[in-house]
């Protein structure tokens, strides 16, 4: 026979069941918003595209996007004179797909975003939690450093790194990261001043709870909305950034694909062929406007000093 306490949900077993219902809640919540939101809708629907592409690229793209066709030079796009459906976007200069590059280019523009945001968030998020919790001189050394690279533009940072290590996606990567993580800093560090003054982290500390517990248990939580909103918009930024200096030489290398390059390539007959640098351009404008459309829709919703600066 099975008891009657025994049926009975245990205190912790109801919390997580409390706990379970407010998340749904929440999710649905969120949603509703993410439809009224026209931008937001627009922009989730741009970024859900662009993943799309690039993850499935190999089944989508016609052509192989280094695949060399000398008949085929300069084809401009099909609804233009001379062109043909066989490549709706035209070729370049040495017969490739155009259409088909983009598509793989939108691959490097997602691990770069993401991974050099991970990787500046990480630092960033780190410095700001020990300087904000801890004060006093550690606050001031890791200011002082922040305040160092606020002084010289990030992309004279990318340029001075990237010209001195071997260009590639890595490398990329990690300098793009080590050179925009003050902003995660300053926004980290300016919450942590207010969030340890709280009562709930005044009592943790007197009851012995140790400075990592509570950086990571009551400090960390409640600073990662502001995190995931400053990540997805800083996302749109790296993305510039690579097309920068790939467009420059010293980001992704050939026969690596990216939008940038692709850029790079093509200004040289922006006169006669304008279509080389049009469509990735076009490319890198749509996926920038959609991460910022997203990134501006998630302020809205999970900052709520946005909300009452606006209403």
């Amino acid at each position: 026979m099975v008891s009657r306490n025994q049926l009975e949900l245990t205190p912790y077993e109801a919390d997580r069941q409390v706990t379970k219902r407010q998340k749904s809640v929440k999710y649905k919540l969120l949603l509703s918003k993410l439809l009224k939101s026209k931008t937001g809708l627009l922009g989730l629907l741009i970024v859900l595209a662009l993943f799309f592409v690039a993850i499935f690229a190999p089944f989508i793209s016609p052509y192989n996007p280094n695949e060399i066709n000398t008949a085929k030079l300069l084809t401009p796009p099909a609804w233009s004179a001379g062109g043909s459906f066989e490549h709706i976007l035209g070729t370049d200069n040495l017969g490739r797909d155009i259409l088909s590059r983009i598509i793989y280019g939108s691959r490097i523009s997602i691990i770069v975003g993401i991974m050099s945001v991970i990787v500046a968030g990480t630092i960033g998020v780190f410095f700001g939690l020990v300087a904000g919790y801890f004060g006093g001189i550690i606050d001031n050394l890791v200011m002082r450093l922040v305040d160092a690279f606020l002084a010289v533009p990030t992309i004279l940072f990318c340029l001075v790194f990237l010209t001195v290590l071997n260009p590639g996606l890595t490398t990329l990567i990690l300098v793009i990261g080590v050179t925009s993580w003050v902003m995660y800093a300053r926004l980290v560090r300016g919450e942590t001043l207010s969030l340890r003054e709280r009562e709930y982290v005044k009592a943790a500390r007197t009851m012995g709870v140790s400075n990592f517990k509570i950086i990571t248990r009551h400090i960390l939580p409640n600073v990662t909305s502001s995190i995931i909103v400053i990540s997805t918009l800083s996302i749109a930024g790296t993305i510039i950034t690579e097309s920068s200096l790939s467009f420059l030489g010293l980001g992704i290398q050939p026969p690596t694909i990216s939008w940038g390059i692709m850029l790079s390539e093509g200004r040289e007959y922006l006169a006669t062929s304008w279509w080389l640098a049009t469509f990735p351009g076009i490319a890198i404008t749509m996926t920038v406007l959609g991460i910022i459309f997203l990134g501006e829709w998630l302020r809205d919703v999970l900052d709520p000093k946005s909300q009452g600066m606006k209403s």
